[in-house]
């Protein structure tokens, strides 16, 4: 018995053993995989210089190296001991160390500890055009920033822009265009939708859709077009029919895709669609 004991007290020690060892390994390599995965990820979101970029080079314990200057249209600086070097395209941190290994290599500097800041985003930009409340070119100061991003920049759209907007640019060499519902990108899974804006993107806000009304309603003149509003829905947004207006014979003057207008009665529950023009005939009775 004593001896049966003793063998299942030397199990229970080792499994435990075993287990801590176990333990001891994943917490050394788990955070080990965390903080290279964790190093890797700025990297591939990191800013990538520009033409026209304003940047300072700074070399540690080295002041005359110490240079401010504007990488040119073709990409590359005039860098003192090295000469002319080229930086457009790269990430700040492979251009500091193209120049750190230039120094070394060159005998320059033993040593070097290169820091780069970007003091003016110049080279890469993309336009905001149309109903928005600050048109205008804007700087694209990180390689994550999304549609939403710019669109803040610009102050967001305008009381009259519309919720659907344009980006075109280029993709892989290849023109790129697509629409953009913006009231999707806030919805459950609209992340995936809000796109991430290269240089050279252009976005464009169409001013909103419109149906006009006019004749026996309370407030006649244009309206602005909600999504899936109904015939009824556009007559109440406009106040309703005066006592002389008739629901009955109601027209809609509708566009249709060969560019002739046609005049159609239609339901109180159709939907309406932007540029039509509905008029409410006066009672005869």
């Amino acid at each position: 018995m004593i001896t049966v004991h003793l063998k299942s007290t030397a199990r229970r020690v080792g499994a435990a053993l075993f287990t801590g060892l176990t333990l001891a390994l994943v917490m050394t390599v788990a955070p080990s995989t965390a903080t290279a995965q964790a190093a890797a990820a700025p990297a591939a979101n990191e800013y990538r210089l520009g033409s026209g970029d304003v940047i300072r080079i700074n070399v540690y314990q080295n002041p005359d190296l110490t240079l401010e200057t504007r990488i040119t249209e073709a990409g590359v600086v005039s860098y003192p001991l090295l000469g002319s070097v080229r930086l457009g395209g790269s990430t700040v941190t492979a251009a500091e160390k193209l120049i750190a290994d230039g120094l070394r290599n060159g005998n320059f500097v033993k040593q070097p500890q290169v820091t780069i800041v970007v003091l003016q985003v110049r080279g890469n930009q993309a336009s905001v055009l149309g109903q928005v409340n600050r048109p205008g070119r804007y700087p694209i100061e990180v390689a994550d920033m999304r549609l939403t991003d710019l669109l803040a920049m610009a102050g967001g759209t305008a009381t009259n822009g519309a919720d659907v907007v344009i980006v075109t640019g280029t993709r892989n060499g290849q023109p790129f265009r697509s629409e953009v519902d913006l009231p999707t990108l806030f919805a459950p899974g609209g992340k995936d939708k809000d796109l991430f804006v290269l240089n050279g993107d252009t976005v464009w806000v169409d001013r909103q859709p419109m149906v006009y009304i006019y004749g026996e309603v309370q407030r006649p003149g244009p309206m602005r077009l909600e999504r899936s509003m109904t015939l009824m829905q556009s007559l109440a947004t406009g106040g309703g029919l005066t006592q002389r207006g008739t629901e009955k014979d109601i027209r809609v003057h509708r566009r249709g895709g060969d560019g002739k207008v046609q005049v159609i009665t239609p339901k109180m529950d159709e939907t309406m669609r932007d540029g039509d023009v509905v008029y409410v005939r006066e009672s005869l009775f």
